[in-house]
Parts: structure tokens; C-alpha cells; sequence
């Protein structure tokens, strides 16, 4: 009898815990989704980035990095504060070039034959008074859509890790998108992978619309990620119907979760590497959250002449495959690299802001055979500096920017060079691009908690995109302007 009431009084008292901690779920949803989200946010995989320092230009004067049009990084940031997880941001997460890159700026279209224009401004420096702001921008040239044949494989992942809405269901709208933009003169391919690499489709005409969508629809997850074998049979497919001066591309989306066969990030860069002068260029597209590997897709797209965006929703997917199908396809510059070289007697110090992950050396930019970044067709790109003056600068030149690149063409590779002097005639009260620049980079500086934000302010960063006069004229940059307004709310809460 005394053991079946000890017995009973155990059942009561395993009640009772399981009442009270389902009673504590239910009155505390937010805490619980807090976790989740956690959770999702430490299985997310970033490249470390270590701030470039402030640089004496009597000991280095020239600053050499690799250019590209990559855009993951605010689009995932983007996703966070939408969420209201912008107190979370991780300061890996957060590559200012992408942010910066992200936007189209009003830049000089390209003259003649160029397929880059080149352009250097200086101003006012919001966040820290000593120094001057140097805005590097360039502009692609344009190709009229449907200018160039395109032979495209799309490879997609459909592992067991894309089984949510916003993974295998946003990848599914988005090349649907996609395909519904082609035309006759297209050849598409579609390969899936998870624990083994497979061929949906093979060689279809860019016309045949309603096979194409038929067959991403039909598409489901489950298994391991082989993305190693995934890519080595896209190239395959993309080396069979090789079109001759076309545009030749492999177009992977995935979570970077790669987990079966080559899978760690060095065996995924060597893989990619030893595929790039085939003439086949790569487009990375990420999606979903929690247990994405943004580091693999970054050092994917770096390393094989591509570029990487990350697709957060079904009106990203349609502004990068769709209103920007020519930039995100048509590769107009090819190992596109920049040098800034400062002169001592004018300027004190310099400090790159971005490009962490794209520095070079002085090396680099005399090889001609060193990788670089790729540009598409109408596009812009910028960097930014903040550099220190001397007393001396007063009159002349202070720096000269010089760009490298090549032509699309693989078999063409002779390296080209544009170059411009930028000094006390460059100096420009800021424009509402150069306010809208100075605006992303502040933003990024708070959200890395960066030891170089001096004084940056978000209120001085919604402030700056409030004077921007034709902020109401793009979407995008509106956008921008509210998400900075959500990101206070959850900052100061």
C-alpha cells in the first residue's frame, strides 16, 4: 500500500511539472519563439570579417581589392529587421560593400567602346569629423535584354534542409520568375541534388515555358546534400549545350548546407576554382534562415566568376531574376580589380570600408592571371574610404584610382585598365547619392558595433535619408528609409 501511494504521489507530481511548463509555453510565446529563433541564428554560418584599419599612407600607399556586385548580405539583413530581429544582427552578417552595392546610384554611363565609366568624389564625413569621405563609384555599360543567347543550368537543392516555405517554396516562385522571361533562343537545364545529383531537365528551348515551370513545381525535399556532385553535373550539362559568344551560366540556389561528398568550404573553393575557365559563370542564389551557410555560398560565387544574392522574398526574387535579369546574367567585365594609390603629401591615412573578404595584394594586381571579381550589365559599384588629408592639400591631385578588367570572353585574357586622378577638383558637397551612401555605410557601422563608428547615430542616419530629395523617386531606396526607422524601434526598445 505504501508503495502504490509513493507511486501515485510520482504520477501527481509528473503532472503537475508537465501543467506548469506547458502553462509557461503558452503565457510566454514570445520567449519561446525568442529561442527558436536563437537557435536558427547559431546555425547560421558567416565568413569572419576583421575590420580594415586606419592606414598610414607613408607606409602603405596603395589599397588593392577585388571588385563584384554581390548583395546577400542586405537582403538578409533586411529579412531580420523585417522580422523585428534587428537587435540580432550578427556583425559578420553584415559586409558594407553589399549594403552599398545593393543600390543603384546615378553615376556617368561608360563612353565609346568601355564597358566600365570610372569616377572619384570626396566629402564630408558624418561620423567623424577628421576625416573626408572618398566615394569610388563605377557604372556597367547596357545590353538590350535578349541581346545575348543564354544557355542556363539551373542546379537547385532539394535536401532535407530546404523543407520549409521560405526555402524550397520561395526557390520554386522565384525560377518559375525566371522562367517565365526567357524565350526561344534560351536553353535550359535543371539539375537537383540531395543525396545524389539528378536531371529534371535537358536542353529545353527557353519557349517551352509550361515544361520548364512544370518541372520546378514538381520539385520536393528530402535527403542528405550532395552539392558537390549537384555542381560537377550542372557544369556538365552547361559544357554540352555551350553557346559561342553566349551567355553560358550555372545558377545554384541553395542554403549552402553541403554535407555529402566535397562539402567543407577550402574542398568547395578548390572545386569551383578548377571550374571557372571553362567559360561557364556561376550565379548563387541563398535562401531560407536557420541553418544557412552564407560562408559557402560567398566563397562559391568569389571563386567562380559569379556573383551571390540572397532571395528573401518573392519581390526580391523578381528584382534580382527579372528587373535586373541583364546584370544578374550578362557578365560585361571580367576579374575586375581596383587600386587606389594615395600620395603622402596629401593624405595622412586612409581606411577601407568593406571588401574584408576581397582585399589583394600589390602582387595581385601585376598578375594577370589572379582572380578578380565580375561585373554585370547595368550596374553600379562603389567603395568607400575615409581618408585623413595633410595641411598641404590644398590644390592638385591627392590619390589616382585605376580599374583592371577583362572581357567577358575567356579565351581573351588581356587585361585593361581605366584610370583617373581625384583631388581638390573632386571635392563635392554631397549629393543625394553620395547622402544615401554615407547613409548605408553609418547604418552598417552601428549594426557591426564597429570600433570605428566615432559618432555615427541612426537618428543622424534617418535624418541624412530624409534630405535626400529623390528618395520617393525608388523603391528601394524608400524601403531603406523605413527598415531604418523599424530597425530604431527595435534597437531602443
Amino acid at each position: 500500500m505504501k508503495k502504490r501511494k509513493i507511486g501515485f504521489l510520482v504520477m501527481a507530481l509528473l503532472l503537475v511539472t508537465i501543467t506548469v511548463f506547458y502553462a509557461s509555453c503558452d503565457s510566454k510565446d514570445d520567449s519561446w519563439t525568442d529561442m527558436q529563433y536563437n537557435a536558427e541564428i547559431n546555425s547560421n554560418e558567416y565568413n569572419q570579417i576583421n575590420e580594415n584599419p586606419v592606414t598610414l599612407v607613408s607606409q602603405v600607399p596603395k589599397s588593392t581589392f577585388s571588385l563584384d556586385v554581390n548583395t546577400a548580405s542586405y537582403s538578409g539583413i533586411r529579412r531580420a529587421i523585417n522580422e523585428n530581429r534587428g537587435s540580432g544582427i550578427i556583425k559578420d552578417q553584415v559586409r558594407i560593400e553589399e549594403m552599398v552595392n545593393y543600390f543603384k546610384y546615378d553615376y556617368p554611363l561608360p563612353v565609346q567602346n568601355e564597358p566600365l565609366s570610372l569616377n572619384g568624389y570626396i566629402s564630408e564625413c558624418p561620423w567623424n569629423t577628421s576625416a573626408k569621405l572618398l566615394t569610388v563609384g563605377l557604372r556597367s555599360m547596357d545590353i538590350t535584354k535578349g541581346e545575348k543567347r543564354n544557355n542556363l543550368v539551373f542546379l537547385l537543392d532539394v535536401s532535407g534542409s530546404m523543407d520549409s516555405p521560405d526555402k524550397i517554396g520561395l526557390m520554386q516562385s522565384a525560377f518559375i520568375l525566371l522562367a517565365e522571361n526567357l524565350n526561344a533562343n534560351d536553353i535550359v537545364s535543371v539539375v537537383t541534388y540531395a543525396g545524389s545529383s539528378g536531371v529534371r531537365l535537358d536542353g529545353a528551348s527557353g519557349s517551352e515555358c509550361v515544361r520548364i515551370t512544370n518541372v520546378i513545381s514538381d520539385l520536393t525535399a528530402g535527403g542528405s546534400t550532395g552539392g558537390a556532385g549537384g555542381i560537377n553535373t550542372a557544369y556538365r550539362l552547361a559544357q554540352k549545350h555551350f553557346i559561342e559568344g553566349g551567355n553560358n551560366r550555372v545558377i545554384l540556389a541553395t542554403d549552402g548546407d553541403f554535407n555529402v561528398g566535397v562539402s567543407s568550404q577550402s574542398g568547395l573553393e578548390t572545386l569551383i576554382s578548377n571550374k571557372r575557365d571553362s567559360g561557364i559563370y556561376l550565379s548563387v542564389f541563398g535562401f531560407g534562415y536557420g541553418n544557412l551557410k552564407d560562408n559557402k555560398m560567398e566563397t562559391l560565387a568569389n571563386n567562380g566568376n559569379g556573383n551571390y544574392a540572397y532571395i528573401d522574398s518573392l519581390t526580391e526574387a523578381r528584382r534580382a531574376l527579372v528587373e535586373e535579369m541583364n546584370g544578374t546574367l550578362n557578365t560585361v567585365a571580367r576579374d575586375v580589380k581596383a587600386q587606389v594609390e594615395f600620395y603622402p603629401e596629401k593624405v595622412y591615412s586612409y581606411r577601407l570600408l568593406g571588401y574584408e573578404n576581397k582585399l589583394l595584394t600589390n602582387e595581385d594586381w601585376e598578375n594577370t592571371e589572379k582572380d578578380a571579381g565580375e561585373i554585370g550589365a547595368g550596374l553600379t559599384v562603389t567603395a568607400v574610404y575615409e581618408i585623413v588629408l595633410t595641411e598641404s592639400a590644398q590644390s592638385g591631385d591627392f590619390l589616382n584610382v585605376s580599374v583592371k578588367y577583362k572581357n567577358p570572353d575567356i579565351a581573351d585574357n588581356t587585361e585593361r585598365m581605366l584610370s583617373q586622378n581625384v583631388g581638390f577638383g573632386n571635392i563635392v558637397t554631397p549629393t543625394d547619392d553620395i547622402k544615401f551612401i554615407s547613409a548605408v555605410v553609418e547604418a552598417a557601422l552601428i549594426m557591426r558595433k564597429s570600433t570605428f563608428k566615432g559618432t555615427a547615430n541612426i537618428d543622424n542616419v534617418i535624418a541624412r535619408l530624409n534630405s535626400v530629395t529623390n528618395l520617393n523617386d525608388n523603391p528601394y531606396k524608400k524601403e531603406f528609409l523605413q527598415l531604418m526607422l523599424k530597425y530604431k524601434n527595435q534597437i531602443n526598445d
